[in-house]
């Protein structure tokens, strides 16, 4: 008897395999076999149904499984435990005709979990199928309906989705507040106190305290603008200790990763992109070595928290007294556990440098969620002073890493905020009496600038986009990959990310005529496809519903509203042609409007065309340097005339006028003096 198990990735067959040994047959179906239609929008009005077609590739594997299928005595559907898995399930059930499909799920690639998926076969989750139908019909109504429709007004092509284009708004709406910011300088005072037993021998043996600005603002304020008052106080010299206290604190682990904080952590870690952390990712798990990476829970299931306990007592490691838990963000479907070690007890695994920098950071970061608390011994001081017969305070905080706990495997910086609590750290105040007099042996005036918000990496738009509900995790390397390919997103060799010209217009021509842009709608989408799943809800009364607010908006799109930039026309430098931005089989290019006249091509960087490569121009001019625009305007189409002169292939000298818009319009004219003169030939082709 044979059992064909049916996942996703080629990458599993061998080690699901070697798990299930003899009388089972694993293959692949190579992530989803079926589709919308590419060559229309393949939903029905009267009943909102999707029609389903075999991908490309999709033909050869449905044939390849047919044949599988049919030889096998019994079909297990093992595709991803998410809703995206349990569609390509339904797809692979209804395509090869399995009459009863038994479906397992397993959320790491081990003996353990994969015995306990067999022991658990269950028949297909019809409403999460439901609840992802209505995702992918949604982003085909946005795409199928705006896209065109963007593009016809704007003359040029552009892509709208219904995550990708609110993910564009982020970073276009950042980039404006940025460029509106009007930084306000303010001010503050330090006073800076020797450690006793290291001064003067030391100088740089010094501890401060902050001036305590509070008093002195109005209601209302938070910002000290007087620098008059602030130079005032830094004359105080001679303080009184009002309170002294010292104490310890605790700082807890963070949470093992989601999805989204591992891609936000190897960017700030590893310096690698949302996409790369996820193939990565992918291999790890396919390998056995890490638990499903496709997860927004951040708490680990009982096996999990119980492997990493007995791994720290193994090692001499505090674990902490009580079980660690931490609450979802809003409208996380936990579905699966947060991504760790398979087997904690293997500290190294990867094929290759990358893999094993992933694996060691969610290793680190899984087993260092499970241990004690770090802890600081904590001193705070309240000082003060007087100037002009007016009171002022100064507070000096320090704190010193007593018992590392957790950051023994896992290191201090966690996080930004984090970072800048951390420097607060070195202040190294003494023990000291109330009502003792101090000494300060300098003062200095603080000047300070408000800053800006700082632009978006991909690793903190991941964090933004999760925050606000856009997307999903499994679709953040995506959304980057989309917005950043297509060169509405431009990033820098620093990883910080701006809007181009492009991004800018899809974004005001959306904002405020379609309701997918609003940063809200998603986040409320979302909990619309959760009711699905819940059978809660119904997936025609959400299709229903976007279907007749997309029409109602489409008719408020004005041409007005997506007029591209007039930086974003560029003529071919052979012809004087408008080169156009088109998308090759390799990525998009720009080419020349003549065509095939001329058949400039230059390679597209960042929006806008790139250098020259060599030309494949059949034309006479190929080679040439672009012939300048001139002010005279053609009588046929009203663009500018360019005038031609050299040396035709037969060696007879030319010189001529014709009309830059060539060949959509063909008119030329005798050269008179260096001025356009009678027709040679003319009329529109």
């Amino acid at each position: 008897m044979t059992t064909l198990v049916i996942v996703e990735s080629p990458g599993k067959i061998k080690k699901i395999s070697s798990i299930l040994g003899s009388g089972f047959k694993v293959v692949a179906s190579v992530g989803h076999v079926r589709d919308l239609p590419g060559n229309e929008l393949g939903v029905d009005p009267a009943d909102f149904s999707p029609s389903y077609v075999p991908t490309q590739r999709g033909r050869e594997v449905l044939a390849r499984l047919r044949k599988d299928v049919a030889a096998a005595d019994r079909v297990l559907l093992a595709t991803d435990p998410d809703r995206e898995g349990e569609a390509i399930a339904w797809h692979l059930a209804d395509a090869l005709r399995i009459g009863e499909p038994e479906r397992i799920t397993f959320t790491a690639i081990t003996q353990e979990k994969i015995q306990e998926a067999l022991r658990q076969v269950r028949g297909i989750d019809q409403d999460r199928v439901r609840a992802q139908e209505a995702r992918r019909v949604l982003d085909r109504l946005v795409g199928y309906k705006v896209s065109p429709a963007l593009s016809q007004r704007a003359g040029h092509a552009l892509s709208a989705g219904r995550v990708q284009s609110p993910a564009v708004r982020l970073v276009v709406d950042r980039e404006r507040e940025i460029q509106n910011f009007k930084p306000v300088q303010h001010y503050g005072v330090e006073l800076l106190f020797p450690v006793e037993g290291q001064w003067p021998d030391n100088p740089k043996a010094l501890w401060r305290a902050q001036w305590d600005i509070r008093p002195h603002l109005a209601q209302g304020e938070t910002l000290l603008l007087d620098r008059t008052l602030a130079e005032r106080v830094a004359t105080v010299r001679q303080v009184r200790v009002e309170r002294f206290e010292t104490g310890s604190a605790a700082r807890a682990p963070a949470a093992p990763f989601t999805t989204s904080t591992l891609q936000q952590e190897a960017g700030k870690r590893l310096k690698m992109k949302p996409k790369r952390v996820m193939d990565l990712a992918q291999k790890l798990y396919e390998q056995g070595a890490i638990t499903y990476h496709r997860t927004d829970n951040p708490n680990l299931d009982p096996a999990g928290v119980e492997a990493i306990r007995a791994y720290a007592q193994s090692q001499g490691l505090a674990f902490s007294e009580k079980l660690r838990t931490w609450k979802a963000k809003e409208g996380a479907q936990e579905g699966h556990e947060a991504i760790r070690p398979a087997h904690v007890e293997v500290l190294q695994a990867g094929a290759d440098a990358d893999q094993r920098a992933l694996y060691e950071l969610i290793w680190r970061r899984a087993v260092a969620s499970q241990l004690a608390d770090a802890r600081y011994a904590v001193r705070a001081v309240l000082l003060v002073g007087e100037v002009q017969g007016t009171s002022v305070r100064f507070i000096g905080k320090g704190r010193k890493l007593t018992d590392p706990g957790w950051m023994r495997v896992y290191g201090a910086e966690v996080a930004d905020d984090d970072q800048a609590r951390d420097k607060e750290a070195p202040n190294p105040i003494p023990a000291l009496q109330v009502g003792a007099a101090l000494t300060a042996v300098d003062a200095r005036v603080q000047d300070k600038v408000t800053e800006p918000p700082s632009r978006f990496k991909q690793s903190t738009l991941v964090a933004e986009l999760e925050r606000r509900g856009i997307g999903r995790p499994s679709t953040y390397a995506a959304i980057l990959e989309n917005i950043t390919s297509r060169s509405y997103i431009l990033e820098d060799p620093k990883g910080w990310l701006t809007p181009s010209p492009t991004g800018e217009a899809i974004r005001d021509a959306l904002v405020g005529t379609f309701e997918f842009a609003n940063l809200d709608y998603t986040r409320e989408l979302e909990d619309q496809l959760d009711r699905i799943a819940e059978r809660k809800l119904s997936y025609e009364a959400v299709i229903a519903q976007a279907w007749q607010r997309l029409d109602q908006e489409l008719g408020g799109l004005g041409a007005s509203q997506v007029a591209m930039p007039a930086a974003e026309h560029f003529p071919c430098p052979v012809c004087g042609a408008a080169l156009r931005r088109r998308k090759g089989s390799k990525g998009f290019f720009w080419g020349c409007s003549a065509y095939p006249e001329c058949k400039t091509t230059l390679p597209d960087e960042k929006g806008r065309p790139g250098k020259r490569r060599e030309s494949s121009s059949r034309s006479p001019n190929a080679g040439k340097p672009a012939p300048a625009l001139s002010e005279h305007a053609c009588p046929d189409c009203g663009k500018p005339l360019v005038r031609r002169t050299g040396t035709s292939k037969g060696g007879k000298a030319y010189d001529f006028w014709a009309c830059s818009g060539f060949p959509a319009c063909k008119a030329a004219f005798e050269n008179d003096n260096g001025r356009p003169g009678q027709a040679a030939r003319k009329g529109k082709g």
